[in-house]
């Protein structure tokens, strides 16, 4: 069978990555390159944003089943296209994915439902989000409603910040159409946690929680990004709380949806801060995160292709359980200097060819995804701002923390930056029991 993966990063990377792996009969194409995908899967030069294009390359290669990786496809579209042109697809409709395509409708439908969130206000204007951010006084949140590549959450810890991110949105349009809405929220105070489950409409699947560190420095310091590392499993959440945020938060917006006259099946993700009242969504997202992603899936034993066909309209995910493997497993995103800002492209780095085999992870538990790269006259080059995600296994996170950080210290990157600290809280609980 020949399955279709729809972008070409870090996050589809490991999705190539881990199906291969269960799959090594098929053939994997994927709608972009970058370094490390030319040897996993074929490029078919298609542009994941074309919709048309991707049904018809769908199609003419006799895809057999598609995994969308990135948002910005779902928020096209193309999910809707492939069913009605009865190509089998895993991924929500246009209309679901409203709920990361637009921050604005899916604080109005948690509202709507009592499903807990931060306060905020809705605004189109600068004078009235303005005026809600004094009511809520600092630190506070701004964000950009539309789909911002995960910059465009503002965290605001003075007045000042306040002036320059409303001028960020509505004076600079530094986030273009995302910013027709602007939601301000109040700042909420707790530990972050992401929570992926899937789901056919029906059945929910919940995955280990993960968690992301998003801001660019060390000790959360600095800019949002669109993450700069991951872990999992992390422990702030036991089984029952996750079973919890699954009846309480999960199920409600999937009811939200679907008395909206709109069903979602595909992967549904929560970003949370576990306050001292409770679990409260920061954000949804209607895919794999990414980097979440590259911290999950190399801990899944179980046939990953068969969770996500069945993780689909047709049903039938009730069926499956995920095995996971003992452990842990920690990705840190090397980044281009200046990232999430302006940073240089074309900069060659050289990663020892040991690391870039299946054996390395079989052998020591170590695998590299790219997710800014390009071959360039026999070189590997960067081509982004986020360009490697440098992941290990372990037996606990401080051991799995130490191998990834260990093969980042082989890799010559003279162009790159990444923080020294991926998984300092589940360390700090593990020291502190």
């Amino acid at each position: 069978m020949k399955v279709l993966v729809v972008g070409s990063g870090g996050r589809e990377h490991a999705l190539i990555w881990k199906l291969r792996r269960d799959h090594p009969e098929h053939e994997f194409l994927v709608t972009g390159r970058n370094g490390g995908l030319d040897d996993v899967a074929r490029c078919v030069e298609t542009s994941p944003t074309d919709v048309d294009a991707l049904v018809d390359t769908a199609q003419r290669e006799r895809v057999g089943f598609t995994v969308v990786g990135p948002e910005v496809p779902l928020a096209a579209g193309v999910v809707d296209a492939f069913r009605a042109a009865g190509l089998a697809v895993f991924g929500p409709t246009q209309a679901a994915a409203r709920l990361e395509s637009s921050k604005a409708f899916a604080k109005r439908l948690m509202q709507a439902h009592g499903i807990p969130t931060a306060r905020f206000e809705i605004s189109t204007a600068k004078a009235p989000a303005a005026a809600f951010a004094a009511e809520l006084g600092v630190p506070c949140v701004v964000k950009a409603s539309g789909l911002a590549a995960g910059k465009g959450a503002l965290v605001c810890e003075t007045i000042a910040d306040v002036e320059a991110a409303l001028a960020a949105c509505f004076d600079r349009r530094d986030f273009g159409a995302a910013a027709d809405e602007v939601v301000v929220e109040e700042f909420l105070v707790g530990e972050e946690a992401s929570m992926i489950v899937l789901t056919d409409g029906r059945d929910l699947l919940p995955l280990l929680p993960s968690q992301d560190h998003k801001r660019a420095a060390d000790g959360d310091q600095g800019p949002n990004t669109g993450g700069m590392g991951a872990y999992a499993p992390a422990t702030m959440l036991d089984a029952s709380q996750q079973a919890e945020i699954v009846e309480t938060i999960f199920r409600p917006i999937l009811s939200a949806l679907e008395a909206d006259g709109v069903a979602f099946s595909g992967c549904l993700y929560a970003g949370l801060m576990l306050t001292s009242t409770g679990p409260r969504v920061l954000e949804w997202n209607v895919r794999f995160g990414d980097p979440e992603a590259q911290a999950l899936l190399p801990l899944i034993e179980t046939d990953l292709l068969a969770l996500l066909m069945s993780a689909t309209p047709e049903g039938g995910l009730g069926e499956h359980e995920i095995s996971w493997r003992k452990g842990a497993c920690v990705t840190v995103v090397a980044a281009s200097v200046g990232y999430p800002s302006d940073y240089e492209t074309g900069v060659p780095i050289d990663i020892p060819p040991e690391l870039e085999t299946d054996t390395a992870f079989d052998r020591d538990g170590v695998v590299v995804f790219h997710a800014g790269t390009r071959r360039e006259g026999g070189r590997l080059v960067t081509a982004g701002g986020r360009v490697l995600n440098v992941t290990a296994v372990g037996g606990d996170v401080e051991a799995a923390r130490e191998r990834a950080y260990d093969a980042l210290a082989r890799i010559d990157l003279p162009a790159l930056r990444w923080r020294s600290d991926i998984g300092w809280r589940e360390l700090a609980r593990a020291h502190a029991g």
